[in-house]
């Protein structure tokens, strides 16, 4: 029988780090979620004897996650985490969207318990695919006496859910916290600490009561030489409640798509900068500026905003 808060209850939602190749030197052309999150535990020998469950929610590529999965897997974790006998859950995941389901479980779960997220840049039929040693690492933050919060553990580095963005589309360091940098490390199977844990934010975790027919509608433009408002005008012709801009540098948005951000705010659509740079953020506010999304990227921050909407 496992000793009170023993148990780490394995969340597969598919992804790389579940992705088979029919050759195994493919990188590209596999099937990402083929795999189930007990064949990802199954097949990594030092988690033999752990005290593990396992569910496989979703069996997705990344690139496809959706607000319904978004709100099965927050209640699922909610669900697990009320349990006396489970000490953390580990979520498998796919890298493409990783910042966005992280935000959104740190925005509707409370987490006085870790949630870690872990993902793979090579799939699981690679030849020296980076999936199980994060698994593994994940399992370690889970375990980890004092972790909280929601957390993304990836080439043994240890990220807040509100830092962590992927910078790199193919290397198996693709991700960073930006200025903040890594909450932890993980080396040679011990954590090292190097911040304070995440605080649960939760503060979306109200919408998640209610039967969500429609979620509101927020799409992301870019600011760039030569924009033009008409995208912009055409998406709150369209029904957008919230538009975010990714802006250059520090949030600049070009004369054309201030304009017609404008006559959005005017329409009652609501409006955010923030910056297209992988690092750095929005900071300040020079008058008359647009809202600021601060640090999130520009889709943690169409997220953000499409939480705080269904609020009202």
């Amino acid at each position: 029988m496992p000793s009170p808060s023993s148990i780490v209850v394995v969340i597969g939602t598919g992804g790389t780090i579940a992705g088979t190749a029919a050759r195994p030197q493919d990188h590209t052309g596999y099937t990402a979620g083929a795999l189930t999150a007990q064949a990802l535990i199954a097949a990594v020998p030092a988690l033999a004897g752990q005290a593990l469950e396992s569910e496989s929610l979703a069996q997705l590529d990344s690139c496809d996650m959706d607000h319904a999965t978004w709100v099965r897997l927050a209640q699922s974790v909610q669900r697990h985490l009320a349990r006396d006998d489970v000490a953390g859950v580990v979520i498998t995941h796919g890298t493409d969207t990783l910042e966005e389901t992280a935000l959104f479980l740190h925005l509707t779960v409370q987490a006085r318990k870790p949630v870690v997220i872990t993902a793979a840049m090579r799939p699981a039929t690679a030849p020296s695919p980076d999936g199980p040693q994060n698994l593994v690492d994940a399992l370690t933050v889970a375990r980890h006496d004092g972790a909280r919060g929601v957390l993304a553990v990836v080439g043994g580095a240890v990220h807040a859910a509100t830092d962590v963005r992927k910078v790199h589309g193919y290397r198996v360091d693709a991700f960073s916290s930006g200025d903040a940098g890594p909450v932890a490390l993980v080396q040679d199977g011990q954590l090292r600490l190097l911040r304070t844990w995440p605080d649960s934010e939760a503060a979306c975790a109200a919408a998640l009561q209610r039967d969500v027919v429609t979620w509101p509608v927020v799409d992301i433009v870019t600011s760039h030489a030569g924009a033009r408002a008409a995208c912009l005008d055409a998406l709150v012709a369209a029904g957008a409640r919230g538009i975010i801009i990714a802006g250059t540098g520090n949030g600049g948005v070009h004369a054309a798509l201030l304009q017609a951000a404008r006559r959005a705010q005017q329409q009652g659509v609501r409006v955010m900068r923030a910056s297209r740079c992988i690092a750095g953020g929005v900071v300040g506010a020079p008058a008359d500026a647009l809202p600021s999304a601060g640090d999130l990227t520009p889709a943690q921050a169409r997220l953000a905003l499409m939480l705080d909407l269904l609020r009202v």
